[in-house]
């Protein structure tokens, strides 16, 4: 088959793929010059009785729970129709944010109901790309030919919905899954349009080889990320420090004099290194570049003109220079970054089990699954609830015993027994009532009553927090207010 894009977006119960849930999926399949091949995917996703959605996500995009119950798949039956209709070989999986967002759901989507989290996006020659960042690319290094909006208070934003509003695209409902779609492709034509070169380097340059090409080469490129501020367009130039353990790179961010750097001490490094609100606080300019994110990446010569260089608040003269004062400490200083990775981590998973115990639906990236588990595996998704009753699975990992039950339950409820309904029901009472200070549940009524409190809501808004309510009550285990 001829190569393609699939344009996809999901919209959610909330911003943890580990605990949140897809409740819906749009896409559209185009070609390589983005024009529509076949019908649109639009489908609503049940949500189970065991999540809460987070009622700020359900006030942005619309979907009330009850309205997947009535009208939506089981997780699984959603994903039967996805390999039918959506996976292709050579397709090219894409959409805004895709890579950080809504790949993860995916991701964690396949894992609940025992499919290879990552096959889809890689097998017979698929893979993935993302528009965001080539939308800040272009915008920092060819802008020309498209109008580019700023938020409130002045700094550059890329917001899609403001992209489209300023380029005159059609946008007829922002949060709206398959309305965002249609405006990510108009997007997409318009880049391809105005900056077509940049937009077929960047497509060629998606694959973790080519990216390793440059950022491998040992000689200084530039970089568009999210993590570098708005007001220098995400963009920056950096250099290679190091390949971690993980097989990701080390950057350095040639923008900053690395000398005061590298001179502080590990403790002084993680401090720098972690998030601190305060705009005053210094931030150490390395950053984790991941070659299989498609990050985007470009040669240093693209900012050779004066113009590009202003835009960027760069000078060529200036990354020189700390790069020839970065090879002075080069060694000691990466191997004190390494240290302080290594507290890190250390820090985050005890913290992370002590503060929220990894629940088996959030265990993903504990390990990949064998050969024979993938097989045991393709069993489970060919059976039905009454087959799964009479089934013997031979997992060797532990996460896929511990799923099968939960599996069951989410796709095939009448075909619990008692014994299993029970168990289901505690399953649920423990998502539900967990919580040291206060349970999931009574901090979802407490913010629905905080929502409430508006004066200015909407009739839409005062409806969508209604049926919230109904939801929880609903589900509400039968002995919670005891």
């Amino acid at each position: 088959m001829a190569a393609s894009f699939f344009f996809y977006d999901l919209e959610t119960s909330g911003l943890n793929p580990r605990s949140a849930r897809i409740m819906q999926f749009a896409g559209q399949r185009t070609d390589m010059d983005l024009n529509p091949i076949g019908e649109p995917v639009n489908a609503l996703i049940r949500l189970s009785p065991d999540v809460l959605p987070e009622p700020d996500a359900i006030m942005i995009t619309g979907i009330t729970p009850q309205q997947t119950l009535t009208d939506g798949y089981t997780e699984a039956e959603f994903l039967k129709l996805f390999y039918d209709e959506v996976v292709q070989p050579d397709t090219i999986f894409i959409g805004f944010n895709t890579v950080r967002f809504d790949d993860e759901f995916m991701r964690f989507l396949h894992y609940r109901n025992f499919y290879d989290p990552y096959e889809w996006h890689w097998m017979d020659g698929c893979s993935r790309w993302d528009l965001l960042d080539v939308v800040r690319m272009t915008r920092a290094l060819r802008p020309e030919g498209i109008e580019w909006p700023f938020a409130s208070d002045g700094k550059p934003t890329n917001r899609l919905e403001l992209l489209t509003k300023l380029n005159g695209l059609d946008h007829y409902k922002a949060h709206d899954a398959l309305s965002d779609v249609h405006a990510t492709i108009a997007v997409a034509k318009l880049i391809k349009d105005k900056q077509p070169d940049l937009f077929k380097y960047l497509l060629d340059c998606r694959a973790k080889k080519k990216v390793g090409e440059l950022v491998d080469a040992g000689q200084p490129f530039v970089y568009t990320s999210g993590r570098y501020p708005s007001n220098s367009l995400h963009t920056s130039v950096v250099i290679k420090l190091a390949e971690t353990k993980q097989k990701h790179t080390l950057v350095y961010d040639l923008r900053y004099d690395p000398t005061p750097f590298m001179k502080m001490s590990v403790d002084e490094l993680i401090k720098a290194w972690q998030y601190s609100p305060d705009p005053y606080a210094v931030r150490l300019p390395v950053k984790t570049l991941k070659h299989n994110h498609c990050p985007a990446v470009a040669p240093l010569g693209v900012i050779k003109d004066q113009a590009t260089q202003e835009r960027l608040g760069l000078r060529l003269e200036t990354i020189a220079k700390h790069r020839e004062m970065l090879k002075a400490g080069h060694q000691a200083f990466t191997e004190k970054l390494f240290q302080a990775i290594e507290q890190m981590d250390t820090e985050r998973e005890q913290t992370a089990l002590i503060d929220n115990p990894l629940t088996v639906d959030a265990r993903l990236y504990e390990g990949f699954f064998g050969d024979a588990d993938k097989q045991a595996m393709r069993r489970v998704r060919s059976a039905n609830g009454d087959e799964l009753n009479v089934t013997q699975f031979d997992f060797k990992d532990e996460r896929l015993q511990s799923l099968l039950p939960l599996y069951k339950a989410r796709n095939y409820p009448k075909s619990l027994t008692d014994v299993e309904r029970a168990a289901w029901e505690a399953h649920c009472k423990q998502q539900l009532l967990a919580g040291e200070q206060s349970s999931k549940l009574a901090k979802y009524f407490k913010r629905l009553s905080e929502l409430a409190a508006d004066d200015k809501l909407s009739g839409e808004q005062q409806y969508l927090l209604e049926e919230l309510q109904l939801y929880g009550q609903s589900i509400m285990p039968a002995d919670a207010a005891d």
